[in-house]
């Protein structure tokens, strides 16, 4: 069996993020979440997004699921596959450089033609993240789409005392 992917450098990223974008008004609500999963092979990251209408750009509601896993047991760093409510599949590879995550468009099954894409998360702190989506236009250069600050939302299990945690008794 191929060994478990080292993902320890992105074990900060893992848990449910809320916030909102930055910089412009009204801000847009942004829901994040990361989870390891199938034996900690892979790590599931899933975000619903909806930003208000500006002067030229409509209101836009997206939601995506991402698995992210190893590029391979020789070869370092990640990659990813995300699927989008817009139909779209794009992969994007993946590093990390201590407090940042960069995920860099790499294209995919369905990638939106002629666009390219990239995201960067950054550690603020243990319960705060920042979030920036860059996007180019087809022959023209990167600009940031958005940028939000999220917040690390309490688990509700945190909350509990230890002995509320435990399975009740039959």
């Amino acid at each position: 069996m191929p060994p478990k992917p080292d993902f320890s450098a992105l074990d900060w990223l893992v848990g449910e993020w809320t916030g909102v974008t930055v910089g412009k008004d009204p801000a847009g609500q942004v829901h994040f979440s990361a989870a390891y999963d199938l034996e900690n092979r892979y790590m599931v990251l899933r975000e619903n997004v909806a930003l208000p209408p500006t002067k030229t750009a409509p209101a836009t509601k997206e939601s995506w699921i991402g698995i992210l896993a190893a590029r391979s047991p020789k070869g370092g760093g990640f990659v990813l596959r995300v699927f989008s409510s817009t139909g779209f599949v794009t992969r994007y590879g993946v590093s990390v450089d201590e407090d940042q995550i960069y995920l860099n468009f790499e294209g995919g099954e369905e990638a939106p033609p002629g666009w390219l894409f990239r995201r960067v998360f950054e550690r603020e702190d243990d319960s705060e993240l920042s979030e920036t989506v860059r996007v180019a236009p087809p022959d023209k250069p990167f600009f940031d789409y958005y940028t939000a600050k999220l917040t690390r939302v309490a688990s509700e299990n945190k909350k509990l005392p230890v002995s509320e945690n435990k399975p009740p008794k039959e």
